[in-house]
């Protein structure tokens, strides 16, 4: 007879790339204890990835950062109040048998106190206080391993011995209904795609713009590809300072997609080139081969996880510097067009055998 937590509830907030990352994780628990309630706390950015999937039963919902903004505009507050005991009134509706912090920050650690947990437990890797709430010492966990590792150690702790797994993200028929549309109305079906995901939060992370453009046009010209440039409504005007140093005329989504329709989109293409942000991990999810662009991050804890996937990456004695800034930005600087250009034409090589 099974015996394990009747309900557990993860604490994993953020950002895309950390909770695609924990998605195995989820799976594996599911697989042990078939009949708990698992339920999940996340940030509402990063909230569509997990909406819908089979393994949980009830997604939590923090609006941290419009609740913040909210109360700084003194109008609003009154409807950030709300907010807030709406949603500690969700986190705090059941008694969980287990409760386990992924993200290991105070952010998360307080979320960890606010919880009804008989037991609360975290990994090694936490920090920023996020001890604080723990009903028992932290569990260990190898620091260099890559995060998807990581969260399966921490599964292995609970017991829960590592089974098959996809870690994919759970598409709606309505998106994929959309993805259809979009790629029909260009006249791109039935052509070898290939996105392009050039910017990141981080200043370091960052490939020149004509170094982009100037990939782009080779992959249309040479290889006969139909680019797609992916990325936020913030990443607009970036985007269209790529395309305007082009020769060649390429599919611009940027800003037109939500999460799920981007990972479906991803699953439509052949590759991705990108840089270390969190639509890299979306497209390595949904079985989409990635082109990875790395500077000061390390590929082997954060890279795109899994086979058939290729980071470039030029070694330096500073690098990993995991910094947002730099005077030189050699690392990413160094990267040439033709050696992206090169991995993208032996990538799409292999997928034609």
């Amino acid at each position: 007879m099974e015996r394990g937590p009747r309900s557990i509830l993860i604490i994993k907030l953020s950002a895309i790339g950390d909770v695609v990352h924990t998605l195995p994780f989820l799976e594996v628990i599911r697989e042990h204890f078939p009949n708990a309630r698992i339920d999940w706390v996340v940030e509402e950015p990063s909230s569509q990835i997990i909406e819908g999937h089979r393994a949980i039963d009830h997604v939590i919902v923090s609006r941290r950062t419009s609740w913040q903004k909210q109360l700084f505009r003194g109008r609003e507050s009154s409807a950030a109040l709300t907010g807030i005991r709406k949603f500690l009134g969700e986190l705090r509706a059941e008694t969980y048998d287990l409760v386990i912090d992924l993200q290991g920050l105070f952010k998360s650690a307080v979320l960890l106190g606010l919880s009804r947990g008989r037991r609360k437990i975290g990994p090694s890797w936490g920090k920023e206080g996020s001890r604080l709430f723990l009903t028992e010492l932290p569990f260990f966990v190898a620091a260099d391993l890559h995060a998807v590792e990581k969260y399966l150690k921490a599964a292995e702790f609970l017991g829960c011995e590592r089974t098959s797994w996809k870690g994919d993200i759970p598409i709606r028929e309505a998106d994929k209904r959309t993805i259809a549309k979009i790629l029909h109305d260009n006249e791109v079906e039935g052509k070898v795609l290939v996105a392009i995901n050039p910017m990141a939060k981080w200043t370091t992370k960052l490939w020149e713009l004509e170094k982009f453009a100037a990939l782009a046009d080779r992959l249309q010209k040479e290889l006969s590809c139909k680019v797609i440039f992916t990325g936020s409504r913030q990443d607009r005007e970036k985007v269209n300072k790529i395309i305007q140093r082009m020769d060649e005329n390429p599919l611009n989504l940027t800003g037109q997609t939500h999460l799920k329709e981007l990972a479906h989109l991803y699953s439509r293409c052949q590759l991705l080139v990108s840089t270390d942000t969190g639509p890299m991990h979306l497209a390595a999810a949904m079985g989409c081969p990635v082109v990875a662009l790395f500077g000061p991050t390390a590929p082997w804890r954060t890279g795109p996880y899994g086979p058939g996937h290729v980071v470039i990456r030029q070694e330096m004695a500073c690098s990993p510097c995991l910094k947002k800034k730099c005077e030189h930005l050699g690392c990413m600087r160094d990267i040439t067009v033709d050696r992206v250009f090169c991995a993208v034409e032996q990538q799409l090589d292999l997928l034609r055998l």
